[in-house]
């Protein structure tokens, strides 16, 4: 399969956008943690290409301090079925509001019939989510509002709650800034 891949610019730095005929699989912050991991082994074609123009006019609109909505928008991120299930979840946390890992593994337990969920393996999944910002992973945040584990860098992970307007009051900064 053949993946078509490009650079755009962004109020938090140069983005790499990747997608194949099923969809956008990647939107990577240059120099985050698991930067195009699931491309590794992949043909690209680094080409302007019709398959990135939507994913390149939602994020003009989100920067542009618009709430573009995911619904239409193809998706197809990489990954086995228990991420793919994480990933569903972060797309329906509204913007400019968070939810802890926690509470996704919990409303992931209900769905899976399951007595309970690892927020740590929650995690795992949240920071290996290939598709940084339109799939809302920087809207995630840990216990007690932990800002922690942003692969894309803490300082990123604040800027874009903070662009979307939401309520950072109760969240803390951790003294190790560190990724998933």
């Amino acid at each position: 399969m053949k993946y078509y891949a490009e650079y755009c610019t962004s109020p938090i730095g140069n983005l790499m956008l990747a997608a194949n005929e099923q969809g956008l699989v990647g939107i990577w912050m240059e120099g985050q943690k698991y930067f195009a991991d699931s491309l590794k082994q992949q043909q690209i074609i680094w080409e302007s290409n019709a398959l990135l123009q939507p994913t390149k006019e939602w994020l003009d609109r989100y920067f542009a301090g618009e709430q573009p909505q995911i619904e239409g928008m193809a998706l197809a991120p990489l990954g086995g079925a228990f991420r793919q299930a994480v990933w569903h979840i972060l797309c329906r946390i509204p913007y400019g509001q968070t939810m802890t890992y926690g509470q996704i593994a919990k409303e992931l337990a209900q769905q899976m019939q399951r007595p309970g969920m690892s927020a740590q393996a929650v995690g795992g999944a949240v920071g290996h989510n290939p598709i940084s910002i339109l799939i809302p992973c920087h809207r995630v945040v840990g216990a007690g509002g932990n800002l922690t584990g942003y692969a894309g860098g803490i300082d990123k992970k604040l800027w874009l709650l903070q662009h979307e307007g939401a309520d950072i009051s109760g969240l803390t900064i951790p003294k190790r800034k560190r990724a998933l």
